[in-house]
């Protein structure tokens, strides 16, 4: 059997995009970079948290400075489904797109690989699911993360969301794009949080790629040693000090070196396990790989072990300590620690806060361990059954409302009429009304409609 450790191959095939611009402020040329593309009218995809901070706006006055038109698509949400995906394609058609921007996090970008090809429409998206199943041509498309996280701006992957708890995967060389713009300016709004789950679900990305029974090759494991040594050595900076775009900048490039290591080298049982955790409840996609990831590596450490102890060093920061031994042991306890050290993202057991719930990671943390696994617990953490919500702030209604609506409702607006509203509505698919009421606790800017009415997504906090 082949030593899979070894540093030469007899054949391999690495695919990543082949235009890559990286630098602070580098979004303000992506009007002239989709000019070069051959783009005239673009749509850009996007969600509505980074709408409502009009984080897209400089790359929009880029596009409209370059002379192309932009339409924004602002629907997206995690987890996307395939009417988000239908949406935003006929938006697209309507405006006679000829390119699509991916700009946000990995639903958006996942989400524009599709919209790019079913804009041909010379195939339906049904058809597309499997590896290698793309028979479509693709519109021009520029990925734009605004994350430091899923690495999908340089992958050939799109998950669409096809029913309450299941998933298909569309995997093909058709949806790599053709240019990638690596901002590090636009990861420094990302939350505490968010920075804290999306870089350990790229440092997962890097370790599955490196250890990967399938496909592992010199190339990628360069890419995710590289990918590991930024990511660990700035995640806590970048958690600690948002505003730090040196380790923004490490964490951006991080993220994208392992996306192109499990690209071409996949990811295994880490990704496998977390996945039925995201399609069943929802959680988020890196706090379920942070919680399946120190099983799997003590799981793995028969057949890997001589792998771990090439990464341990690179992951503690300690190149020249020569001491690798119960390296599967000690790779999981620090990636556990650096975990609990930079947000908390791996904790599994607890108290109830006493304190407002102020944290996304919080309130799943209390959806996961409820009694008999019930999602009230999060609900009662946040005060529903102890005069109204303490939650503050224009992000409060959205964490409340992910899966739960009226038991969560009630802490906002002590009533018990929830509506749910669909397509018929004029609305997109999983939208609560909350009727304002006196008593309501919500911060400034939560109350979006002149009338008062809330109207958040389902799960757009994870968007």
């Amino acid at each position: 059997m082949a030593d899979m450790t070894t540093t030469s191959a007899s054949r391999l095939r690495f695919n990543t995009p082949s235009d890559i611009t990286f630098g602070i402020g580098c979004v303000r040329e992506l009007g002239e970079l989709a000019k070069q593309s051959g783009i005239r009218r673009a749509l850009l995809v996007t969600d509505r948290g980074i709408a409502s901070r009009g984080m897209h706006h400089s790359a929009c006055a880029s596009l409209e400075a370059a002379g192309v038109a932009v339409t924004v698509y602002d629907d997206v949400v995690a987890d996307p489904p395939v009417e988000v995906i239908h949406a935003a394609t006929a938006l697209g058609a309507q405006a006679d797109c000829d390119g699509v921007i991916g700009f946000g996090g990995g639903s958006s970008m996942d989400t524009a690989k599709l919209v790019a090809t079913l804009l041909c429409n010379e195939q339906p998206l049904d058809a597309m699911y499997g590896v290698d199943q793309v028979r479509s041509t693709r519109k021009s498309l520029i990925q734009v993360p605004t994350t430091a996280g899923t690495g999908s701006e340089v992958t050939m992957i799109s998950v669409v969301t096809t029913g309450a708890n299941t998933k298909q995967g569309v995997v093909s060389r058709t949806l790599l794009a053709d240019r990638v713009l690596l901002d590090p300016e636009l990861t420094a709004s990302m939350p505490a949080h968010v920075t804290a789950a999306t870089g350990i679900d790229a440092m997962v990305h890097a370790i599955e790629s490196y250890t990967s029974a399938r496909l592992k090759n010199p190339m990628s494991d360069l890419f995710a040693r590289e990918a590991l040594r930024l990511l660990a050595g700035n995640i806590a900076a970048a958690v600690r000090t948002p505003e730090d775009l040196e380790a923004r900048s490490a964490m951006l490039l991080g993220a994208m070196y392992a996306g192109q290591a499990f690209a071409n080298a996949p990811v295994g049982a880490v990704h496998a396990l977390a996945y039925p955790l995201g399609g069943n409840y929802h959680v988020p996609h890196g706090l379920s790989n942070s919680l399946v990831l120190p099983h799997v590596l003590r799981f793995n450490a028969p057949a890997a072990e001589s792998m771990y102890r090439e990464l341990l060093p690179i992951v503690v920061g300690d190149t020249r300590n020569k001491n690798t031994e119960n390296a599967s042991e000690r790779l999981a306890e620090h990636c556990l620690a650096l975990a609990q050290q930079v947000g908390g993202v791996l904790q599994t057991r607890g108290d109830r806060p006493t304190q407002p719930c102020g944290h996304l990671e919080r309130l799943q943390h209390h959806r996961l361990v409820g009694p008999g696994g019930k999602d009230t617990a999060a609900a009662t953490s946040c005060g529903t059954g102890g005069g109204g919500c303490r939650c503050r702030g224009a992000g409060a209604l959205s964490r409340h409302l992910d899966r739960r609506g009226e038991a969560v409702a009630r802490s906002h607006r002590r009533s018990d009429r929830v509506e749910e509203l669909g397509p018929a509505d004029g609305l997109r698919p999983r939208t609560w009304r909350l009727r304002y009421e006196p008593g309501c606790s919500c911060g400034p800017g939560a109350h979006r409609d002149p009338d008062g009415d809330h109207r958040q997504p389902d799960r757009q906090a994870y968007a």
